[in-house]
C-alpha cells in the first residue's frame, strides 16, 4: 500500500483541486445539484478561485496524497471574531475525497490536519455546511463528534435552491 500524507496545497495544485471537486460533486451530488453548476467547477474561474485560496493567506488548503496521486482536499479558515460570540470558530469550507479513494482514512487525516491548523489560529470549535441530503458527510462528521446544530441555509444553484445544514463540534476531534 502506498504512503498516505496530508500537505499544504501549492498554486500548481489548483487545477487538480478543481478536478477533484467537480468529479466528486458529479458522483455524489448530481441528484440535487444541477449539471451546469457542476460544469462551472471545471472552468478556468474555478481554477483561478482555488489559486487565490491557496495564495491568499486567509486560510488553509490541504491535500491528501496517496503515493503519487492527489486524492482529496480540505479548505479551512478561522472565522473573524464576533462581538456577540466570544468563541473562536474555524470553518471547513470544503472537504472532499474522490469516491474511488474513499474509506482509506483520507477524510479523517484531512479533518485532523485542518483542526490542528485552526486550533493554531485560535479557533476552539469548528463548523461545516453539508447539503441536507448528503448522509455520507453527515455520518463522517458525526464520527468526529460533530452534529447538526439546527442552523440551515439555502444556496442558489442557478435552477433552484439547495438546503445545507450546519454541523458543529470541538476541534479537539474524536476521530474513530
Amino acid at each position: 500500500m502506498a504512503v498516505a500524507t496530508v500537505r499544504p496545497a501549492r498554486p500548481s495544485d489548483a487545477a487538480e483541486i478543481a478536478r477533484i471537486q467537480a468529479d466528486t460533486w458529479e458522483a455524489a451530488y448530481a441528484a440535487f445539484v444541477p449539471e451546469q453548476a457542476i460544469a462551472q467547477l471545471r472552468g478556468p474561474e474555478a481554477r483561478a478561485a482555488w489559486t487565490e485560496s491557496i495564495t491568499g493567506g486567509q486560510g488553509h488548503v490541504l491535500l491528501a496524497d496517496e503515493g503519487a496521486f492527489t486524492v482529496g482536499f480540505c479548505a479551512a479558515a478561522v472565522l473573524p471574531a464576533r462581538e456577540d460570540d466570544p468563541l473562536r470558530w474555524g470553518e471547513i469550507g470544503a472537504l472532499l475525497v474522490e469516491p474511488r479513494w474513499g474509506r482509506r482514512g483520507h477524510g479523517g487525516r484531512l479533518l485532523g490536519a485542518a483542526a490542528e491548523a485552526l486550533r493554531a489560529g485560535g479557533a476552539i470549535y469548528g463548523l461545516a455546511w453539508v447539503p441536507e441530503p448528503d448522509e455520507v458527510s453527515r455520518r463522517f462528521y458525526a464520527r468526529a463528534g460533530w452534529e447538526p446544530d439546527g442552523a440551515v441555509r439555502a444556496l442558489d444553484t442557478g435552477t433552484g435552491q439547495l438546503r445545507e445544514i450546519r454541523i458543529t463540534g470541538s476541534l479537539d476531534l474524536k476521530l474513530v
